[in-house]
């Protein structure tokens, strides 16, 4: 299993993958871009971690497949740095895993590997974000390193704030 920069090879297992999402709710964020054209999707995320093309109140960010045996297991998105907004309600990392693979520790694991690919980025105080009401979310962050340092109220919904120090 491991982190892989978003390809042609996995195509096939991405399309799978967006289907089996229906039409829950899609985190990282990413994962709401069009693929029916998938080299202009590689193109966009290539752009994303560039930092080129980037519409206004984003930051660059790269996305990473937790693959294993050429399929997709899950999707992180890591960004480079924090704007005011995303500061307030977003942070630095966002991830998902497949429907069918959740439940297997997945979760953890692709935290863990996302928090190593921002302390190789030169973060070393990664904020992570999630709704107080996704218990999942928050115990992935918790068995992480992550210490709860704010919540606030975004439209009803409170939003639990980590930060993972190196």
């Amino acid at each position: 299993m491991k982190l892989v920069k978003p390809s042609l090879k996995y195509h096939e297992s991405y399309c799978c993958y967006i289907l089996e999402l229906g039409n829950e709710e899609r985190y990282p964020f990413p994962l709401d871009f069009a693929y029916d054209d998938f080299d202009a999707l590689l193109g966009k995320l290539e752009n994303f971690a560039l930092g080129k093309k980037i519409p206004i109140g984003y930051v660059p960010s790269t996305t990473f497949w937790l693959v294993e045996k050429g399929e997709i297991l899950g999707v992180t998105n890591l960004r480079h740095k924090l704007n005011k907004q995303i500061m307030i309600c977003g942070g630095h990392i966002g991830l998902s895993i497949r429907p069918s693979q959740r439940g297997k520790n997945l979760g953890n694991k692709l935290m863990n590997l996302s928090i190593i690919k921002m302390h190789h980025m030169g973060v070393n105080q990664i904020h992570i974000h999630c709704h107080k009401s996704n218990l999942k979310s928050a115990k992935i962050i918790l068995n992480n390193s992550g210490v709860l340092d704010s919540e606030i109220n975004i439209n009803g919904k409170i939003v639990q704030r980590y930060i993972v120090e190196n």
